[in-house]
């Protein structure tokens, strides 16, 4: 990737058991304890013929959203990519022998 670019970044995370994968322009340790904060998100062209229905309701629920919150624990991989991909939401597939981290419980 040349250096005049700037970098593209694909985003996993899981939100209410399904599987959000994103891509923005920047990402960063938020100021807010335990977030990672995303930043210029980014869709594919309209001018495609095809539609595809998920990416649609990406570009919905995310219309008019400057920066998104997403919680650390959530965040599934992040790549650097060299170009745009898809948008998508898909149901997230249990039975996997990998477990989230414990954390301690919250205070009431």
């Amino acid at each position: 990737m040349s250096k005049d670019k700037q970098p593209i970044f694909r985003v996993i995370f899981l939100n209410q058991g399904q599987v959000y994968e994103l891509y923005a322009r920047h990402i960063f340790q938020s100021d807010l304890w335990g977030f990672l904060e995303i930043e210029e998100l980014l869709f594919g062209e309209r001018s495609q013929v095809l539609v595809d229905p998920a990416e649609e309701k990406l570009k919905t629920q995310f219309e008019g959203v400057e920066r998104s919150f997403i919680p650390l624990q959530s965040i599934v991989r992040i790549d650097e990519v060299e170009r745009i991909g898809q948008a998508k939401i898909s149901e997230a597939k249990g039975g996997g022998n990998v477990m989230n981290f414990p954390m301690p419980p919250q205070p009431s």
